[in-house]
């Protein structure tokens, strides 16, 4: 195993094991905006992962949820997300995990998403495919919008924008099999590269919520790209996700959406 990989595993086991003892306890609560909440859960794992990480790698930057940037001084950059879900996870529901990811520049070389009430590990290497509990996993065969199951997500601003992110609901609604809205992004990317869900699309992520699972769709042989099917960027406002063959067809579903509202 190599080290950016041991190290990786290492922290997300440390996470994972405190969230996992805590999470049906009442939860320390404050508050980040009107509806974007943070528990006392989420610093103290960051804080061990971050501990993990500079412990091995001090010369490594860190881009991390809750806690201040620190500049790389070799190129490399750790993307954490401590727990993402933790709406889910302050309320006691069973869908959230520690998100880690390594990227060298602009290249995403490492993928760890850590399901601790589950015990399911998602890993990526560039290069090296993707695997779940170390077993390689595979996209689904699914080849049409209309029997394709869908996820989705909205942002901590969505009261404000109601009618915009129902728009794009309403068109899933109306053309895939299901859509679902689990509320923990990293976990929706890991179930359309291991064939659990078929596509995925979501506005205003946030780099350490996305990083390690666009390497694992990625490494699992899906697309992700942003809403018009250029590139993608970790810090750009726009994620869609698949297993590839729908992707054409998600993409053209996001637009009629947008067409309808006189989106851009």
């Amino acid at each position: 195993m190599l080290d950016f990989e041991r190290v990786a595993h290492a922290a997300a086991a440390r996470a994972g094991a405190l969230i996992r003892s805590r999470y049906r306890d009442r939860q320390d609560i404050s508050f980040k905006g009107e509806v974007d909440l943070v528990t006392a859960v989420d610093g103290e794992a960051e804080r061990l992962i971050i501990d993990t990480i500079t412990a091995a790698f001090p010369e490594h930057g860190i881009h991390a949820e809750e806690s201040p940037s620190r500049p790389s001084q070799d190129g490399h950059r750790w993307y954490i997300d401590p727990l993402d879900g933790t709406t889910n996870f302050a309320h006691g529901y069973p869908q959230f995990a520690v998100s880690i990811a390594l990227a060298r520049e602009d290249e995403l070389l490492l993928g760890v998403v850590y399901d601790p009430v589950r015990e399911e590990l998602f890993t990526a290497l560039r290069g090296g495919g993707a695997r779940l509990n170390g077993a390689p996993i595979t996209l689904s065969s699914v080849d049409q919008l209309g029997r394709a199951l869908l996820a989705t997500g909205f942002p901590y601003d969505h009261r404000q924008h109601v009618d915009f992110h129902l728009s794009f609901w309403r068109e899933a609604l109306q053309h895939a099999q299901g859509v679902r809205r689990a509320g923990a992004a990293a976990l929706d990317l890991c179930y359309v590269a291991c064939g659990r869900l078929d596509g995925f699309w979501e506005w205003k992520l946030h780099p350490w919520d996305l990083a390690a699972g666009r390497l694992i769709i990625e490494e699992a042989g899906g697309r992700v790209t942003d809403a018009t099917g250029g590139p993608h960027q970790l810090s750009g406002e726009e994620t869609v996700a698949s297993n590839g063959r729908i992707h054409g067809e998600l993409l053209a579903m996001i637009a009629r959406a947008r067409g309808q509202r006189g989106q851009r």
